[in-house]
């Protein structure tokens, strides 16, 4: 149940993060972070809108129905507590980007992870290929490389399309390292 009291706690944080109108302090700011780094981590708890805020809280409960369907456990807790300050800080690497909020990038990062673990087990094999094809395809179709901040008229904000980015990155990269030493340990007990 590691999971699911994982995203419980996003999920819970993100909503603490909006009832107290918190948002700017909790924001990622390219140019003040190294002076307030829990902005690594709190900025996936700011939103900057209801809707915003309602979708991601939405994308985060599918992600933990599937991390329940795909029963990952601890390991993959561990993935998600290492990407979530990894990809808020890749995204020093575009000086376009000034500031950054919302759980977007941490829920490519938790889709990554799913995905990688996923595609690590023969049971849940073709899943994880799946996974890992529909977050290519949303990643390419995006190009954050090329556009790493784009305007959404629909959304009335600035779109941070590389923390998607950067996120799903560090979550892919951390969870094969695990998976890894996991591989390690497992054959050396063997």
């Amino acid at each position: 149940m590691a999971w699911p009291g994982l995203c419980l706690a996003l999920g819970l944080g993100s909503l603490y993060a909006w009832s107290g109108g918190r948002q700017a302090l909790l924001l990622w700011h390219a140019s003040g972070w190294v002076h307030h780094p829990w902005q690594l981590w709190t900025a996936s708890l700011a939103h900057l809108s209801s809707a915003h805020l309602l979708i991601n809280l939405a994308a985060l409960l599918a992600m933990a129905v599937l991390g329940l369907f795909l029963q990952v456990g601890r390991s993959a807790v561990f993935a998600c507590l290492l990407a979530w300050p990894t990809g808020t800080l890749a995204l020093s690497l575009w000086p376009e980007i000034t500031y950054y909020g919302g759980l977007s990038g941490l829920l490519m990062a938790m889709l990554a992870i799913l995905a990688v673990f996923a595609a690590g087990r023969v049971a849940t094999r073709g899943t994880g290929v799946v996974l890992l094809i529909v977050l290519a395809f949303k990643l390419l179709t995006e190009q954050a490389w090329t556009q790493p901040v784009a305007f959404d008229p629909r959304w009335g904000f600035n779109v941070v399309l590389a923390a998607h980015l950067s996120g799903a990155v560090a979550g892919a990269l951390w969870a094969a390292a695990i998976g890894w030493l996991q591989l390690l340990r497992h054959q050396r007990s063997a």
